[in-house]
């Protein structure tokens, strides 16, 4: 109860502010007279700024008549108004994007401008790209397109999403004691088409940000509204069909709504069908209430089935009893679902406090079919098993703004929980999918989430400050229905996560930053109360130092040199049902990136990341840690409505890396090119979509694996791996209306 008592005390105190009611100077609308958020508004005289809320509205201290202010926002055309306090509304419109527009000054986060330039120069054509969005982040899929990817971030294989979180609306994607995997993310229920933002970040330097950011976050923002309906229909080879529909339900001056309907399926590039579908219903509603209050409901139904191949042994390949898009066990498989409800709702209190809130719900199943060993524990019927769940999830967010007197200083508190009631969790030996040969973990699962953060900033000339702190308190339930007699386990946690960030602006267009902040992943349930609560909430230790910089109007380049500390940790291991201990590790490394628009509607993009990554307690040459990537690099260049047309070439290269402690065993890199091209006529857009242009011949995910197959005397230790896809070619026509 002491535990609890003191998280109270600490979120009572994140609200004992005082708060004076003044009016608002302005609200920023666009050309359609529908508000504008984030836009960037500064005092030319007193160099002071503000950012809109999601209302459009706007303050700025010592603001007098005649007063110069400029108005900047990604793909709107700046504009410059002469102050009176007769104006209420400034309008910006929409322009042709162009680096030159972006800004860099007063940024928190130094991949911001990153951000909004690859959204606005690069095409996304499926909710995979969405994770590639981030630079130095690869990912890689290894059972039939229906699984979560496995992602790979600053020299962590983080599995399905251990060490980034991640989160739609505000809506948590990681799931917690995960029948597969801890932090499973499964973001295949968001549609491309509907992102209008994404927030990111390498480190663990937001305090609202809370479990599973060791490595980073990425958060995931919807649109408002559309602009216009559409049809796309897309289609290409190994049987693949996407059929897309975005209409507009209300187009008012005060009120939104959409709905989304996309549907693909396909037989996959393996030998073995794949037999892929999956529907996502997507429909969000936004309603200003009054001047100062505006509410957001979107909700969402996604589900998806499909066949596999899994990860296959090279020496099988070698060897010709299967090609290289055979399959050891071809029943490999499964299905999932996810139902979504999410509630946004904001209200200025005054023109220096602002308050807003989410609630959301979601109804999630799962059933995975894998086998990873063939007949390595039973050599007569094979090693498959079925991970399983049934999930409801329940969560609230708090979050206040708050600007004091002195316009130097500035708060950002917020309260919330998370509720996970995970039902009849399964890991089960089985045959072909059919039979249950044998129950190897079954149980409840409960794990509550109660969270409070608080963060300042504090501006001096050039400098600013930004300290904040994270409290998280957890507690685990587990009801274990294999134990002889009834058992239900429950153990609680309490972790503090600090950080202290600095920037400085050497100029407009060159800022600094040293950022320092302690991160957490929960572990699984089951890990929790087997060891007793034992180092349950491993923390990493985070520092970054770099800049961004625009050296010249159309070229932005970033740059951090930084240092991650992990401690130890338990690992439940999804897919034996065991607890594997795992000692110490570090990771240092360099990311450098760079954004260029050569020609007018012409852009270049390249990222490079270099990584060390090491376990402490291991002697040296036996410290390798598996499969986290040394050498990354991205590269494109795109155009924007040149004539009609739009396209872009991209490639990606992941170099070699150790497969296991000791680097005897090596996970092959790779390089593949991208490429698409679109024709826009009337209102009509034909477009190509080619995968592996040069027809490359890779491994997209691979494992040092013990295995045995069929009538092998012994089992054998080497890469298993899933291919990646060969040359693919897919074509689409859309019509806007």
């Amino acid at each position: 109860m002491s535990k609890i008592y003191s998280l109270s005390i600490f979120i009572a105190s994140l609200f004992s502010i005082n708060i004076f009611a003044q009016n608002s100077p302005g609200k920023v609308l666009d050309d359609r007279n529908k508000p504008i958020d984030n836009v960037k508004i500064e005092n030319l005289r007193t160099q002071v700024h503000d950012h809109t809320n999601g209302l459009g509205d706007f303050v700025l201290n010592d603001l007098q008549e005649n007063d110069s202010i400029r108005l900047t926002k990604d793909k709107y055309v700046t504009q410059i108004y002469v102050y009176s306090k007769n104006i209420k509304n400034y309008i910006l419109t929409p322009y042709s994007f162009s680096i030159e527009e972006v800004t860099i000054s007063g940024k928190q986060n130094q991949f911001e401008a990153i951000s909004k330039i690859d959204l606005s120069t690069q095409p996304v054509n499926t909710s995979q790209e969405l994770l590639r969005k981030v630079p130095g982040l690869f990912i890689g899929q290894h059972a039939g397109g229906g699984k979560a990817e496995q992602i790979f971030i600053r020299g962590f294989d983080v599995d399905h999403g251990t060490d980034v979180a991640i989160s739609v609306d505000g809506m948590p994607v990681n799931m917690v004691s995960h029948a597969h995997g801890q932090g499973y993310a499964d973001l295949h229920f968001i549609i491309p088409e509907t992102v209008d933002k994404i927030d990111f970040d390498k480190g663990a330097y937001s305090a609202d940000h809370g479990n599973f950011n060791t490595a980073g976050y990425v958060d995931f923002k919807t649109k408002k509204n559309i602009d216009q309906n559409s049809i796309i229909v897309e289609a290409g080879q190994f049987n693949t069909l996407s059929l897309l529909g975005m209409f507009k339900v209300l187009d008012l001056p005060n009120q939104d709504a959409y709905f989304v309907a996309d549907y693909n399926l396909t037989d996959g590039y393996f030998d073995a069908s794949q037999d892929f579908h999956r529907l996502n219903l997507f429909g969000k509603y936004t309603g200003t209430i009054s001047e100062k209050e505006q509410i957001s409901i979107s909700l969402s139904r996604f589900t998806s089935k499909w066949n596999a191949s899994g990860q296959i042994p090279d020496r099988a390949v070698a060897d010709g009893s299967i090609n290289y898009f055979g399959a050891i066990d071809d029943t490999e498989g499964g299905n999932t679902d996810r139902s979504n409800i999410n509630v946004e709702y904001s209200k200025k209190i005054d023109e220096k406090t602002r308050f807003t809130t989410s609630a959301f719900y979601s109804n999630y199943n799962f059933q995975l079919f894998s086998n990873f060993t063939f007949f390595l524990e039973d050599p007569i019927n094979g090693d498959q098993i079925r991970q399983k769940e049934s999930r409801d999830l329940y969560g609230l967010n708090f979050k206040v703004d708050h600007k004091f007197n002195n316009p130097n200083i500035s708060m950002n508190s917020g309260i919330g929980f998370r509720m996970d009631n995970v039902r009849n969790i399964e890991l089960s030996r089985t045959k072909n999918r059919v039979e249950t040969l044998e129950n190897l973990k079954l149980g409840n699962i409960d794990e509550h989430n109660l969270f409070a953060f608080s963060s300042f900033n504090f501006k001096l000339g050039k400098l600013l400050i930004n300290p904040a702190v994270r409290l998280d308190y957890f507690k685990f339930s587990y009801e274990d229905f294999l134990a002889p007699s009834f058992q239900n386990q429950e153990e609680d946690k309490v972790i503090a996560s600090p950080k202290l960030n600095f920037f400085y602006e050497f100029q407009p267009n060159f800022q600094t930053f040293l950022k320092l902040g302690k991160g957490f992943h929960s572990n699984d349930t089951r890990v929790v109360v087997a060891q007793e609560a034992k180092e349950i909430l491993p923390a990493s230790y985070n520092a970054d130092l770099g800049f961004t910089w625009k050296p010249i109007p159309k070229m932005v380049i970033n740059a951090a040199i930084w240092y991650l500390f992990l401690e130890q940790e338990f690992v439940y291991v999804g897919d034996a049902g065991i607890v594997e201990p795992s000692g110490k590790t570090e990771r240092k490394g360099i990311d450098v990136g760079a954004r260029y628009e050569f020609a007018k509607s012409w852009f270049f993009s390249a990222d490079y990341t270099y990584t060390d990554a090491k376990s402490v307690d291991d002697p040296e040459g036996e410290n390798y840690i598996p499969l986290a990537p040394k050498n990354t690099f991205v590269a494109g260049i795109s155009a924007k409505n040149i004539a009609g047309f739009s396209g872009g070439l991209y490639a990606r290269f992941l170099g070699d890396r150790p497969a296991n402690e000791d680097n005897s065993i090596v996970a092959e890199g790779y390089f593949v090119t991208d490429f698409n091209l679109n024709y826009k006529i009337g209102n009509f857009t034909i477009g190509a979509i080619v995968e592996n242009v040069l027809n490359t011949r890779w491994k997209e995910t691979q494992f040092a694996t013990e295995s045995r197959l069929f009538n092998e005397p012994n089992s054998v230790e080497e890469i298993h791996f899933t291919p990646g896809t060969p040359f693919a070619l897919r074509g689409s026509i859309s019509y806007q209306f």
